[in-house]
């Protein structure tokens, strides 16, 4: 008897590429500020382990890489929904759909008219994002706030994908 699953004729299909996407990954500084934390790392031990002190230097600054990658979240638009780091939504379940190109725009948005409900993925080396309104009646959250160095193609992808209609 064979065990194995019947498979059709046809292969199967690719999963469609989503219609954005984007790693908010840390800037320039970030990087150059983990090598100078494990330059640092290897001074303060040269003198009590100058055998270790390279090796423990590029540890740190590995490991420091390392947790920023690891933790930098994605944001994108796929298959009906739109993903911020854990969060995922129906598009079908998104409103008016709002681009903040500025940095000033998103300290206003994030301090004095920021809804204490909003669910927000931000990470302060993205200046720039998007607020999206949620339609969802039984759903608290009044909107979402995304940090992406591309608002304006997030929202083009989002209206695409039929946010607001």
């Amino acid at each position: 008897m064979n065990d194995a699953p019947s498979r059709s004729g046809n292969p199967a299909e690719p999963a469609p590429a989503p219609l954005f996407r984007e790693r908010l990954l840390p800037g320039p500084g970030a990087w150059v500020a983990s090598i100078g934390l494990g330059v640092i790392v290897a001074v303060t031990l040269l003198p009590l382990a100058p055998l270790v002190a390279p090796g423990a230097g590029v540890l740190v600054a590995a490991v420091v890489v390392v947790t920023l990658v690891a933790t930098a979240p994605v944001v994108e638009v796929a298959d009906g929904e739109l993903r911020a780091g854990p969060a995922r939504v129906p598009v079908e379940l998104l409103g008016g759909v709002t681009p903040i190109f500025s940095a000033e725009e998103m300290r206003t948005a994030l301090g004095p008219e920021l809804d204490a409900r909003a669910y927000v993925c931000l990470r302060s080396w993205a200046r720039t994002g998007l607020k999206v309104v949620l339609r969802d009646p039984l759903d608290p959250t009044p909107y979402w706030l995304v940090s992406t160095r591309r608002p304006d193609e997030l929202a083009d992808a989002l209206v695409q994908s039929g946010a607001g209609a």
